[in-house]
């Protein structure tokens, strides 16, 4: 009988053992085991950051070449860039006041026939306009003493005329003045042959010049300097009358690694730019030194040769979120 009891008595413990076991392994507290993870990533599976030979966050976006041209992604290379320290100013386009000549009536008179009109080209010595003089009653020739265009007409047929007002003004339009507005506390960093970026912001290139005058005197309107370049023409791009912006270059200096400032984007409180290989675009984390208006000298993080999105790099962020939203759910 005693036998019997004390064989009960351990069948009965080690059942409760094995049932506090079972209540252990499923419970959810941290008392559970970490689970092995297929691809041999260990306990952190991909929540984990690796951090490679470059230094990049784990998490990817693919697009195919067709998604990225459709989103408007730009795609560069990092590489070798140069620097530039320069300054963004405002400036007029000006017509080129040594090429432009006033027409002026030799004596009164009346007009009688009139030839051009403002916008016309013409060449030296084209006719523009007959008037009858007052004193003679003969009738003399307006002719062009230069070829150009005509950008001002101030008579009309049947009119009386003077030498007090030109008829016309011709202005020889294949150079142009660029006139900019340096403001007083950047007039020292200015100087006559510096080179120069001009912006039509009519979609087009900008135009490389050189600076070619610095008034001695400023403006006490606005408190500026001027500082003029004599820019070439070509296809009659520059319309003088209309506004320009324009950078200063101040000094050069080459790096070894840069990439267009807009392909920066912050993802997880990191500076990164999105790289892409193959389809897939990465976060790829990292260090930053000396920036211009265009490019952003990269000291870690990537390699000369890598592909980068350079525009619209936010699509690829907008897209890596919703990625990570989803798994979170």
């Amino acid at each position: 009988m005693r036998r019997f009891l004390r064989n009960g008595a351990i069948l009965m413990t080690a059942a409760a053992a094995v049932i506090a076991a079972a209540v252990y392994t499923q419970s959810p507290s941290g008392g559970k085991a970490p689970a092995a993870d297929p691809h041999g990533h260990g306990a952190h599976g991909h929540g984990a950051q690796g951090s490679g030979a470059h230094g990049h966050t784990e998490g990817s976006v693919e697009l195919s070449d067709a998604k990225v041209a459709a989103a408007g992604i730009e795609l560069e290379k990092a590489g070798p860039g140069v620097l530039r320290d320069s300054l963004l100013v405002n400036g007029i386009l000006q017509p080129n006041q040594e090429a432009m000549v006033q027409v002026t009536p030799r004596f009164p008179g009346v007009v009688r026939e009139v030839y051009k009109r403002i916008g016309d080209q013409v060449d030296k010595g084209a006719l523009l306009a007959k008037v009858e003089s007052n004193q003679s009653l003969t009738v003399y020739e307006l002719k062009a003493p230069i070829a150009g265009t005509i950008i001002d007409r101030q008579l009309a047929l049947g009119e009386h005329v003077g030498e007090q007002k030109p008829a016309f003004v011709i202005a020889d339009l294949s150079t142009v003045w660029v006139d900019l507005s340096i403001y007083r506390r950047d007039l020292k960093r200015v100087a006559v042959g510096a080179t120069i970026s001009i912006d039509p912001e009519d979609g087009g290139p900008p135009i490389d010049a050189r600076v070619s005058y610095l008034s001695p005197v400023g403006n006490s309107d606005t408190q500026s300097g001027l500082a003029r370049a004599i820019v070439g023409n070509e296809g009659r791009r520059l319309r003088p009358g209309l506004f320009v912006t324009a950078r200063v270059l101040m000094g050069e200096k080459p790096v070894g690694v840069a990439v267009k400032s807009s392909a920066l984007q912050t993802h997880e409180n990191r500076t990164v730019v999105f790289v892409r290989n193959g389809d897939a675009f990465e976060p790829r984390e990292v260090e930053i030194g000396e920036r211009d208006a265009a490019l952003v000298e990269v000291t870690f993080g990537l390699l000369e040769g890598d592909v980068y999105a350079a525009k619209n790099s936010f699509v690829i962020k907008a897209e890596l979120g919703k990625g990570s939203a989803a798994h979170e759910h």
